[in-house]
């Protein structure tokens, strides 16, 4: 859209429908919700369009009439899930200024999208994922807030090329505060994660019957990752990071990872309450024994990680393939690591 275009605005008041809205209108359109609660999932599906509430926690979307959609099955959840707001396969879509509560697959799903920006959306107790990014690229997620879900609160999953900015957001009592799963150029910054299994999760991992993946050319910088402390995993049905492997305690974790930059972020408190394959509020390991790939070229710089249980900093590949400076760190496993000190 040329700068000098003027969009259309509709607005929308409570008991309108909303998808019909979504439905017809032209690219360019901003649809503004006022406050209220609108019931019914969403799914945008045209181009270049705004959804607009009159922000968090005054404009909420919850459950009610299923809109339909073609959008592939949300991952690690049952066929019969429904999203909050799906997206799928359009460009230039913003979410911005609402609250997607209740919903018994993600929040926001998104899938094969371009230009996606997700600005001051809230998304509170959606049962599988919070806000759910998957095989897109140039992805904004900015001063959102996700809680209570059972695997990440914010996720970018099989974006290779992601060009994926998240900042100034919060994620509390998921699996994963944010998860960098399978993607790359990434950039995590400012963010608040605390009260879940693990702050920040970046995972190169093969799952059967899923694309190729990797992580590589992410910085993680300037995020507070304090108090992390749910225990996830295990063959429950429902628990937090249902057959994953268990997880408690994690502020940072970097896994079959290469070129990430953890810079300036501060780690405290993190403390496991149930079992863990993780030991540290900063983990660095390999994924290569079980099809992912080893951690090379990644830089840890100007951290402070102190206060964490058992150990602050664990060490799980070779440390000269990687570069540490100024992190002033507590305990760490190998003792002695060049560049973490006290």
């Amino acid at each position: 859209m040329s700068v000098t275009e003027v969009r259309t605005e509709v607005r929308i008041r409570p008991g309108d429908s909303v998808q019909e809205a979504l439905d017809t209108c032209a690219p360019g359109t901003v649809l503004r919700l006022a406050e209220g609660t609108y019931e019914g999932s969403l799914v945008v599906g045209r181009p270049d369009v705004a959804l607009v509430g009159a922000g968090a926690g005054r404009t909420v979307i919850v459950p009610g009439a299923v809109a339909p959609s073609a959008v592939p099955a949300l991952h690690d959840a049952p066929a019969d899930v429904v999203s909050g707001i799906t997206v799928h396969d359009v460009s230039g879509v913003t979410v911005e200024g609402l609250t997607v509560r209740g919903f018994s697959g993600a929040g926001v799903y998104a899938h094969t999208a371009t230009e996606l920006r997700l600005v001051d959306v809230e998304s509170i107790g959606n049962a599988v994922w919070g806000l759910y990014v998957r095989e897109s690229a140039v992805v904004e997620v900015l001063r959102c807030r996700a809680e209570g879900s059972q695997y990440g609160g914010i996720a970018l999953a099989f974006c290779p090329v992601a060009d994926a900015l998240v900042a100034d957001s919060e994620s509390t009592a998921n699996a994963f505060g944010v998860f960098v799963d399978n993607s790359s150029r990434a950039r995590v910054l400012r963010n608040r994660c605390h009260g879940n299994a693990a702050g920040v999760l970046l995972l190169h991992q093969t799952y059967e019957g899923e694309l190729p993946g990797g992580v590589a050319d992410v910085l993680v910088a300037d995020n507070d990752i304090t108090g992390n402390t749910l225990a996830s995993g295990g063959d429950e049905p429902g628990v937090l990071g249902f057959a994953g492997p268990p997880m408690s305690g994690v502020g940072i974790a970097a896994i079959g990872v290469q070129r990430v930059s953890v810079v300036g972020n501060r780690l405290h408190g993190n403390e496991p309450t149930g079992p863990s394959v993780m030991g540290a509020a900063l983990v660095l390991a390999s994924s290569a024994d079980w099809g992912g790939s080893d951690s090379v070229d990644n830089s840890f710089e100007w951290n402070t990680i102190t206060g964490n249980s058992p150990f602050d900093v664990q060490i799980g590949t070779d440390p000269g393939n990687q570069r540490f400076r100024n992190n002033v760190v507590g305990a760490s496993q190998p003792e002695l690591i060049d560049g973490c000190g006290s």
